[in-house]
């Protein structure tokens, strides 16, 4: 796979709203109801389409844009519907909007594009896109302006693309303060495997065996389980598209993860047996190197120290703790917090660089605060 080109909103130059002209959307969803709250925000004109009237009419009334006018000459159309409707919305837009640009935001690339190039459509001002942002709650209810902010939005052109349309596509993401990453449809789809759905079916498998995990087992469920299903709440409607439209690199993926769970297995069914410990070690040790690959803050590669603050179970514990991070001048650049059923305090996982974790672990101490651990030597 070659290395994807990166663009924030940040490096692009000021905050001037690039989106000009009407946009439509069809689909207002979370994705289509969040790019209205984002658009209409800066001053853009939205018109919102839906096969639901229901949920268009709630959308509106959130304030996400308004109803289509029968002369309406939107500039770009942006298709936000569920992945398995995408190529037929694309089709039908293009044909009733000739002069508009068109970009998608389905979670899948390569299968609404073959879909498209199969029955021969003219694919001139179409431009795939897909914004890594979501919710574990759909529809407009759940829909916010700055569900885009600092996320990934993968625009996958070709060698046709020309660049006014381009430059449609990629304005809408960094007015909603996205960062820009360019991809072909098929590294997108494989990347989207691993990073995406994958995770989505481990989160939902590890979930399910709770259904029947006696009461005394769930008491002791921690912020890691926790961290680890978050995700499970979500629509199993929507992932059996997602997943069926891009069931062959979820399957390799799924396969090679059967393989390392399997080879796990193998040792721990008996972990005396030589080599059985360094597999385990191993498959850990992994882990660790992988997740340090991960990008962090802003898309640093950078590491965090962290600290655990015991805070008490009470109205503005919390507002104190960050008021005084601040009084000690730290920044904090990333939080967790997990509360034991019936403990009477919380507990902060608080990360900040490493210069600034004495600075912060010592001044808390000095005001009273209780340091339950620190990660910094």
């Amino acid at each position: 796979m070659t290395e994807p080109k990166e663009t924030s909103a940040r490096a692009a130059g000021p905050l001037a709203t690039r989106t000009s002209g009407t946009v439509r959307i069809v689909g207002s969803g979370l994705l289509g109801a969040s790019i209205g709250h984002a658009l209409t925000a800066r001053g853009v004109d939205v018109v919102l389409v839906d096969a639901s009237p229901s949920q268009l009419r709630l959308a509106i009334d959130y304030g996400a844009g308004r109803a289509e006018h029968p002369d309406d000459a939107p500039s770009l159309i942006v298709v936000a519907t569920p992945p398995d409707v995408v190529a037929d919305v694309v089709q039908r837009e293009l044909a009733a909007f000739p002069d508009a640009v068109i970009t998608d935001v389905a979670s899948v690339k390569l299968e609404p594009l073959r879909t498209l190039r199969e029955r021969g459509v003219d694919l001139t001002h179409y431009i795939g896109s897909h914004p890594m942002a979501g919710r574990e709650r759909g529809g407009a209810i759940s829909a916010r302006a700055d569900i885009f902010v600092g996320r990934p939005w993968v625009v996958c052109r070709d060698g046709e693309t020309s660049a006014h349309d381009l430059s449609l596509v990629e304005g809408l993401a960094l007015d909603l303060g996205a960062t820009l990453i360019e991809m072909t449809p098929e590294e997108h789809d494989e990347s989207v495997a691993l990073m995406s759905h994958v995770p989505q079916l481990v989160a939902s498998l590890l979930a399910g065996r709770f259904i029947e995990a006696p009461d005394g087992s769930l008491r002791l469920a921690g912020q890691g389980v926790r961290d680890t299903t978050r995700i499970a709440a979500s629509a199993p409607e929507l992932w059996v598209q997602i997943l069926g439209a891009n069931a062959a690199p979820v399957v390799e993926v799924l396969d090679q993860l059967a393989a390392d769970l399997g080879d796990v297995a193998d040792a721990l069914r008996d972990p005396d047996v030589p080599g059985a410990r360094r597999t385990v070690a191993d498959t850990i040790r992994r882990g660790n190197e992988g997740v340090e690959r991960l990008p962090g803050k802003h898309g640093q590669n950078r590491r965090f120290d962290t600290f655990v603050v015991m805070v008490d179970d009470t109205s503005g514990q919390l507002g104190r703790l960050f008021g005084e991070l601040g009084d000690l001048d730290v920044n904090v650049e990333d939080l967790r917090l997990e509360h034991s059923p019936g403990a009477p305090f919380g507990l902060a996982e608080i990360s900040v660089v490493p210069d600034a974790v004495r600075r912060a672990v010592d001044g808390l101490q000095q005001r009273g605060w209780r340091i339950a651990s620190t990660t910094h030597d």
